[in-house]
């Protein structure tokens, strides 16, 4: 029952608040769909910066705008909290005989071989059919690439695929060299970069993880940068490149 009570007290408060706030009760499935996005990154943000207690906000944030769009789904008679709750441990019940049914598998792999199996015999016409349109390009391509591995469409060790990444820049490489075709040099750059996000699979890195933290480290380090031209009453406009090389230099042993 403690694990309901607030459950049910979130419930109650939306409830009040759609039929009480104007500006709750303006929204919209669509009206909210940009907010969801913003606090699905501002989670992402939180977790990266290993903040606990904003994680807990933040995660707070999104279980706000599931019960949201419960609410105003509930009023058209489409469906409410409950079968939305049903659905997703219906799913996971199916999708994990091996938990509850007779499946017996190895490891991890074996899994999502059978996740992928599932979702095929449930109607999907496509292994790629459940990769969202909407997606960023690098978070689509991991996913796209992890969703045909499920069906056993992959390289076999990272050597391969290494060895792939070498042959896309080389090829960008060549196109840059004999053309000024512009359309034909993104081509070979997009094939790069897939590559890329592909070995990064296979050496178990998340590529937008990791280029987040890269950014995050490259804020901090020309912030540092910003601060000590100021301190030292310079105009970072004026500086010359190899100036500011040496502050940066200084800003690598604070942010490593």
């Amino acid at each position: 029952m403690n694990k309901i009570a607030p459950f049910d007290r979130l419930l109650n408060i939306m409830d009040e608040l759609r039929d009480k706030c104007p500006w709750d009760q303006k929204q919209t499935m669509e009206s909210l769909t940009h907010l969801t996005i913003e606090e699905t990154y501002e989670l992402v943000d939180s977790i990266l910066d290993k903040d606990m207690s904003e994680v807990k906000g933040e995660l707070g944030d999104l279980l706000l705008h599931i019960v949201f769009y419960s609410k105003i789904a509930s009023e058209t008679n489409d469906f409410d909290i409950n079968d939305v709750i049903n659905s997703i441990c219906d799913k996971l019940i199916q999708r994990h005989p091996h938990v509850y049914g007779n499946e017996i598998i190895k490891n991890e792999e074996d899994v999502k071989r059978n996740w992928e199996k599932i979702k095929l015999k449930s109607g999907k016409k496509s292994v790629l059919q459940g990769v969202p349109k909407s997606l960023p390009a690098m978070v689509k391509a991991t996913r796209i690439q992890e969703k045909v591995k499920g069906v056993g469409f992959d390289w076999d060790n990272k050597e391969q695929v290494f060895e792939k990444v070498k042959e896309e820049f080389s090829e960008l490489h060549l196109e840059i060299k004999r053309t000024d075709n512009q359309e034909k040099i993104e081509k070979e750059f997009g094939d790069v970069l897939f590559s890329m996000i592909n070995y990064a699979r296979f050496i178990g890195v998340d590529p937008e993880t990791a280029l987040e933290r890269t950014n995050k480290k490259f804020i901090s380090r020309f912030n540092y940068l910003e601060q000590e031209v100021k301190k030292n009453k310079l105009d970072l406009m004026k500086m010359t490149l190899e100036e500011m090389d040496l502050i940066w230099d200084k800003s690598k042993t604070k942010f490593p």
